[in-house]
């Protein structure tokens, strides 16, 4: 079940995430296409509206979150500008980060990473989210997969590939990120 959601390539791997969410027949019924100039997050979310009205899933909607608004905060964050990633994050406790780099626990921890964070990420030339597993019950939810990556950190040049998994709350009818586990894929 491999899905992969992409920025700075070219290629069919996005279209077919988007053809994954929704079903061939509804991006066909959108009119526009990669090849036309559609963007797949323009597609995908048009397509979101349409299947929805058809009856999405808790699983579907999870998932079509994940590939909009959370792919568009991981990619805003290695630009350098964290406000969206952290909108994404409860502000109910407990919250934790077990990062690459660092460490979070609680509300003013994570603040504090995300604001450095922000800081240090710059010129993102390429984000790719490998979906490797997701499940959905009730009101939680998890993703596990890699994160491949080229942006600037703190100025010089660097590619790296992450392996991550999230845990997430619906609080209020919308999902929130709980927890993130990440650490470098090494060899």
């Amino acid at each position: 079940m491999p899905s992969i959601l992409a920025h700075g390539h070219q290629g069919r791997a996005v279209g077919d995430v988007v053809e994954d969410l929704v079903g061939a027949r509804q991006v066909a019924a959108l009119g526009r296409t990669l090849a036309d100039g559609g963007h797949p997050l323009e597609i995908a979310a048009d397509a979101q509206v349409r299947a929805h009205d058809e009856g999405m899933t808790d699983r579907d909607d999870f998932l079509t979150w994940v590939t909009t608004a959370l792919y568009e905060a991981e990619l805003a964050l290695h630009n350098g500008d964290a406000s969206p990633r952290r909108a994404l994050w409860s502000r109910n406790e407990p919250v934790s980060v077990l990062g690459a780099w660092r460490n979070a626990f609680g509300q003013q921890e994570l603040d504090g990473l995300f604001t450095e964070l922000g800081r240090s990420f710059s010129d993102c030339t390429s984000y790719v989210f490998e979906l490797k597993a997701y499940g959905v019950s009730d009101d939680m939810a998890y993703t596990a997969g890699l994160e491949h990556t080229s942006a600037s950190v703190d100025g010089e040049p660097r590619t790296y590939t992450l392996r991550v998994t999230q845990v997430y709350r619906r609080e209020e009818g919308e999902w929130r990120v709980a927890h993130r586990h990440g650490d470098a894929v090494t060899g």
